[in-house]
């Protein structure tokens, strides 16, 4: 079997490769500010159609989400997916409790964390892979008022290190 030359990819495998690509929507940057992430999960979502059409315009909120685990089944409750514009009346409720698709397994893990004091469920990030719809999730820890505030410190002290390693490597590269 002889390998494929490493190349320019052909029109298909550009396609392919585009179709692949992880199409972010929308993120909820305040759960890795509020949360300690301990285990992430990718869930397939159960739209209707109109939700799907509102997704690809790029419109959705997840700030205010939370996971359920109800009865060996997975539902996301107040993530905002705008109503579609020209949608009619098969429009959707835009904040509508909808299932996740988990495997079994990840289900009884989910169950489990939710479980034990102080951890719950949070969506982070929802996307198109391959024109499916996914969430990420994740199984989290509530942060202190201070745990957010030592986060923020130890930030802007990796953040004043890399200038400082970078203003070193310029100076060191006109000198020599």
């Amino acid at each position: 079997m002889a390998k494929k030359k490493q190349g320019k990819l052909s029109a298909a495998q550009q396609a392919k490769a585009a179709a692949d690509a992880h199409q972010v929507i929308a993120r909820n940057k305040k759960a890795r500010h509020d949360y300690f992430i301990e285990d992430t999960f990718e869930a397939g979502m159960s739209l209707s159609g109109t939700e799907v059409k509102a997704l690809r315009m790029g419109r959705a909120s997840l700030v205010d989400g939370w996971i359920e685990v109800d009865r060996g089944q997975v539902y996301a409750h107040g993530i905002n997916i705008p109503i579609y514009a020209m949608g009619t009346w098969t429009n959707h409720a835009p904040t509508r409790k909808r299932r996740l698709l988990l495997h079994k397994s990840e289900i009884e893990k989910l169950a489990r964390a939710v479980e034990a004091k102080g951890y719950t469920i949070v969506p982070l990030e929802l996307y198109f892979v391959r024109g499916l719809a996914k969430l990420e999730i994740a199984v989290a820890k509530g942060k202190q008022e201070w745990d957010k505030r030592e986060t923020i410190r130890r930030r802007e002290a990796d953040r004043e290190a890399q200038r400082a390693m970078s203003a070193a490597r310029r100076r060191e590269g006109l000198v020599r």
